[in-house]
């Protein structure tokens, strides 16, 4: 079954604005948020609070999960693009933002992350490799508000 070309980030943070970064198992050095596609039949809020607690242990239903209204399309790498439909090269990307009280214990799968690391959003923009996640992170002092507000 191929992938939908629908998925979320979802930008796990702290109120003094520490970001939780996962190392990829499958390309090291590549630091990123929170991602993944979308099921079939699942909501977009569906899929952030599966692909949190599969990559991080979490269960984000706990805390305060906001869908930042952003979106993203960007074209699928190259050496990706074999788990989507043939000639699908975009997706589109749905970001949210994950507010926890505190740094929290996490669970990484070793089949998907190699480390998880919290840095302040500044330093955590910087590492990440995609420019989506990037761009995603500084928009995060704008939208710290809302996260923690929304229930």
């Amino acid at each position: 079954m191929y992938k939908i070309p629908v998925s979320v980030l979802v930008i796990i943070h702290t109120a003094d604005l520490q970001v939780l970064l996962l190392e990829r198992a499958d390309h090291p050095g590549y630091w990123q948020s929170v991602t993944g596609s979308q099921n079939p039949g699942e909501t977009l809020y569906q899929t952030a609070l599966r692909e949190v607690s599969e990559e991080t242990g979490l269960n984000a239903a706990h805390y305060s999960l906001a869908d930042w209204q952003m979106e993203n399309q960007y074209e699928i790498y190259e050496e990706w693009r074999w788990r989507y439909a043939p000639d699908t090269r975009f997706n589109t990307e749905h970001v949210f933002g994950l507010y926890l009280p505190d740094i929290m214990p996490i669970r990484i799968t070793a089949r998907e992350h190699l480390n998880h690391i919290w840095l302040p959003w500044q330093q955590a923009a910087e590492k990440v490799f995609s420019s989506s996640n990037a761009d995603a992170i500084r928009h995060l002092p704008a939208h710290q508000r809302s996260d923690q507000n929304n229930s």
